[in-house]
């Protein structure tokens, strides 16, 4: 199944999202809420990658992010036992829509609510990375692993992405990124992110709204090539949490370093 999903999310981005790229027209954009875009791309994208995701597992559910925009209510699938699809139909859709990248097209698996499976496809790019639980995560056929070693907040590169954390963590966390080799607020795409960690492109990111669709297909790429994705407070993270904030690494060792060098007092987390 791998395969046939990934050929699906290919060829709905071929079809439907990069014809678009470039070439939408001001009433093929509408702002959901504030700063929060989406485009006639989205939509279609969502509804053909919905028709194809059921026809290949019949009975299946499916929490899309415009499915849910539309009536929060499907969101509480997420909870439903047996296969539950998670869809994000155009990730990065202010970049799409602004005719930048990256933007992407992400996919999950929930078994009885457990990712199992995920897959990233960076549109323009046309790289797809994938993971399967306990069979590791794969860039375009080729298995990648994160870094084992830590070398030192000095060294690491890495997201923090201010926009919705609490003010008191936003002043905290500012206040110590110049520990860091380098620290970015990110390109406003979670399906470059993830990758970039897996890959070794940067070595940590730091959210704090995690949106299932945004944020379910990623962490378990990142997890399957040998990295960490937890809460700050270190509790496990899971695909119906949406707040709290989430920290993903290379390893645990860089985890932890993060964590305490962004905050040294954990007890405000």
């Amino acid at each position: 199944m791998l395969d046939q999903v990934g050929e699906l999310i290919r060829e709905v981005a071929a079809t439907v999202v990069l014809p678009r790229f470039r070439h939408l027209s001001t009433d093929e954009i509408a702002q959901k809420s504030p700063g929060d875009l989406v485009t006639i791309a989205d939509k279609e994208s969502e509804q053909a990658l919905t028709r194809g995701l059921t026809a290949l597992l019949p009975g299946s559910a499916v929490v899309g992010e415009e499915s849910v925009a539309a009536d929060p209510r499907v969101l509480d699938r997420l909870g439903d036992a047996g296969a539950v699809w998670i869809v994000d139909p155009v990730d990065g859709t202010n970049n799409f829509a602004a005719g930048k990248t990256p933007f992407a097209v992400m996919v999950a698996l929930l078994r009885d609510g457990e990712p199992t499976a995920s897959w990233i496809l960076d549109v323009v790019d046309d790289h797809l990375t994938v993971a399967e639980l306990g069979s590791g995560a794969y860039r375009d056929g080729v298995r990648v692993k994160t870094r084992t070693d830590d070398p030192g907040a000095d060294t690491l590169r890495g997201v923090v992405a201010t926009h919705y954390l609490p003010e008191e963590l936003r002043k905290v966390a500012a206040s110590h990124t110049g520990a860091f080799g380098e620290v970015t607020k990110g390109r406003h795409c979670a399906g470059y992110e993830y990758p970039a960690v897996a890959l070794d492109e940067q070595q940590f990111a730091l959210f704090w709204r995690i949106l299932p669709w945004d944020h379910v297909p990623g962490s378990l790429i990142v997890q399957e090539a040998g990295g960490t994705a937890l809460h700050l407070d270190g509790e496990p993270y899971r695909p119906t949490d949406s707040e709290r904030g989430l920290l993903v690494a290379a390893n645990d060792d860089i985890w932890r370093t993060v964590r305490d060098t962004l905050f040294p007092d954990t007890s405000i987390l």
